[in-house]
């Protein structure tokens, strides 16, 4: 525990790690845009690179990505286990176009926040939480 109570992880990302991430973010997408990779799940299908999370030490980098326009669980699947296959040349291309000491490990997985984002946009809009709302805007009229 340091002086104010915080340890490190509860702080949360350093500056560092999070402009690193950026960087690493950028170059994956420019490599996914040029369109090098041969693998069939990633030539028919642009792939969005949402964030990169990096570890501390700089060593290794979660890459969340997800097919342009959402896709099934199929489609999903298979580009991340593309990018997975291709993490190897995907970190060799990242280390031309990032400075670092070190080439972070790469790791691929889908991000859910669009999912969890459209779930909760509809949930907002049933008629039951709608109901709900009215209702509780009447009360608030009452009060005044």
């Amino acid at each position: 525990m340091s002086r104010h109570g915080h340890t490190h992880s509860a702080r949360g990302p350093s500056q560092r790690q999070l402009r690193v991430g950026e960087e690493l973010r950028h170059a994956l997408a420019w490599i996914l845009e040029r369109g090098e990779l041969r693998d069939p799940a990633l030539a028919t299908t642009p792939v969005t690179v949402t964030e990169v999370r990096v570890s501390p030490d700089l060593k290794n980098a979660t890459c969340f990505v997800t097919p342009l326009g959402g896709g099934d669980a199929q489609a999903v699947k298979a580009v991340v286990d593309a990018l997975e296959h291709a993490k190897g040349f995907l970190r060799h291309e990242v280390v031309r176009q990032v400075n670092l000491r070190f080439a972070p490990t790469l790791h691929f997985l889908h991000d859910t926040s669009f999912d969890t984002a459209s779930h909760i946009d509809q949930l907002l809009h049933s008629p039951e939480v709608m109901r709900d709302l009215r209702h509780e805007d009447d009360e608030d009229d009452e009060d005044d």
